[in-house]
């Protein structure tokens, strides 16, 4: 913490867990006392004798530092891959430094920590350790991911990590919104795409792609990193890549994706191929490629994304002080981020930091739901769906790689799933603008699903309620533009505010604005 004479860095001891004499874990920084000067002195010397000393040796970089004071990982952390859901009694497990997607049965893997070894801290312990992480530049604990470091990859060198200080997003109080469209008190908007690629994807992307460092270094056989896209994870996969000097190979579906996205992959220097095909097409071509070539397959199939993605979960229970909400709300297209979610909030519960999770749901584009169709089928038998064009790119998937782990985390939450069509999802997200944010379509979905579950009477009025945000809206501007040009195709575009045509003279602009004011306010 910071006073006017001391920067506290994390060394602090932490409470002792309630029943074991486990040693406390530390950033192993020390502290620094700032001097207080009362003045400026006009003295040169004087100047240079009180000046605030370094954090650390001027030829030290944060990185040095932390390999100086690095004790490994001597609290015995250790995570595995594991088959998802897999029976108690299955002994199948693989070294996070295998090469592995799926399990002997073809089935989804997991990622697996020792919790008994963690549940020697109790719940206070660990809360009290990721907030003294938070806001920090101590490396790697100034990313919102790498801050719970020992739930993610306990195992990994902070040398081998990646890191954008991704995380610590902004959790939005949408007052007026809430206020004024749905009645409510307690609305959040948790900004994920306020990130260093503007998108959630950050999250994930900085775990696989530290996890592929140590590959490397270790002299496995990966040469670079490839994953099928509609865009946000192919910003994250060649933004993190590029940071680390690793080749990154991206499948995009051809002129499915919005230019912002496409030349974010381009600028970072990564192998694009543009494939006349949707996502599935991408997604089956990438799974093809890299059981053949070494290229490590870094799409949501690979379990490791959602270990970062999981601690967008965590951080909101921080930035609420550690009280539970009613309600999150995650749109949902390959369906990992659900299943991430529902994750780091139950091993929350797990270890102790909190006392229950909330209540999950996930939110499709109706030209794109074959999750919320095999809901309303009472969870039969699942049927992939070919999607169709939605203005939420992003989770324009019909085949979701995730789906398994999406019915599993919202029958574990008492979840639903709710659909938009085009025009709600569009009308959504100008309301939301209109009070003052600036979210992607696909936040709009997740606002849909909002509306539908108020007017419903599922969610109450005073329910603390946590829509996701996934990516930020500059990357969607052109769907803004052709919103509010009225320029789509069988949507009224209700909420649409275009620019009004104005002559050059002072008449004229007096005359509209006399106009714009008395619709404001008839008193003027």
């Amino acid at each position: 913490m910071v006073s006017s004479t001391v920067f506290q860095s994390p060394q602090f001891p932490y409470p002792a867990a309630s029943k074991s004499a486990a040693k406390p874990i530390t950033a192993a920084v020390t502290a620094v006392r700032f001097p207080v000067r009362a003045s400026l002195s006009a003295d040169s010397d004087s100047a240079a004798a009180t000046k605030t000393p370094h954090r650390r040796p001027a030829d030290e970089n944060i990185r040095d530092e932390a390999r100086r004071h690095s004790s490994g990982n001597s609290h015995g952390f250790s995570a595995v891959y594991i088959p998802f859901n897999a029976d108690p009694s299955s002994t199948e497990s693989y070294s996070l430094d295998e090469i592995v997607y799926r399990s002997r049965s073809g089935g989804l893997l997991d990622v697996s920590h020792d919790l008994d070894a963690l549940k020697k801290y109790d719940g206070q312990y660990w809360r009290s350790l990721f907030d003294s992480r938070v806001g920090k530049t101590t490396w790697p604990y100034g990313s919102g991911v790498w801050s719970k470091k020992e739930w993610v990859l306990p195992e990994i060198d902070g040398d081998d990590i990646v890191s954008a200080f991704e995380g610590n997003s902004n959790l939005f109080w949408a007052e007026r919104f809430g206020k004024e469209f749905l009645g409510m008190t307690d609305l959040w908007v948790k900004h994920c795409g306020i990130s260093h690629t503007g998108s959630f994807k950050d999250l994930g992307m900085t775990v696989l792609v530290s996890q592929v460092n140590r590959l490397r270094k270790m002299n496995r056989p990966v040469v670079g990193v490839g994953c099928a896209s509609t865009g946000d994870t192919s910003a994250a996969l060649s933004a993190y890549c590029a940071s680390a000097g690793i080749p990154s190979i991206v499948f995009l579906p051809a002129n499915r994706i919005s230019i912002a996205q496409l030349v974010q992959p381009i600028a970072n220097g990564a192998f694009v191929l543009s494939i006349d095909t949707d996502f599935d097409g991408c997604m089956q071509l990438i799974r093809e490629v890299t059981a053949e070539l070494p290229i490590y397959l870094a799409n949501s199939l690979n379990s490791l994304r959602l270990e970062g993605q999981k601690t967008a979960a965590i951080e909101i229970l921080q930035q609420f002080d550690w009280e539970v909400p009613d309600w999150v709300i995650v749109p949902g297209g390959n369906l990992g981020n659900i299943y991430a979610f529902y994750k780091g909030f139950h091993m929350c519960k797990e270890l102790g930091l909190v006392d229950r999770i909330p209540r999950l749901v996930c939110a499709q584009a109706a030209n794109a739901n074959p999750l919320y169709l095999h809901y309303k089928a009472g969870w039969g038998e699942f049927k992939p769906v070919k999607a169709n064009t939605t203005f939420a790119s992003a989770i324009q998937i019909g085949d979701p790689v995730s789906i398994d782990r999406a019915v599993y985390a919202l029958k574990n939450s008492d979840g639903i799933v709710e659909e938009a069509t085009e025009e709600e999802l569009m009308d959504a997200m100008a309301k939301a603008d209109s009070t003052g944010m600036f979210i992607c379509p696909h936040t709009g979905v997740a606002l849909t699903a909002l509306f539908k579950l108020r007017e419903s009477g599922v969610i109450k009025p005073t329910d603390r309620t946590v829509v996701v945000s996934t990516a930020h809206g500059l990357k969607f501007t052109q769907s803004k533009i052709d919103y509010h040009s009225k320029n789509i195709p069988d949507i009224d575009c209700r909420f649409a505010n275009p620019p009004v045509q104005v002559k050059a003279d002072f008449g004229s602009v007096m005359d509209v604005l006399r106009k714009y004011l008395l619709s404001k306010d008839p008193k003027c």
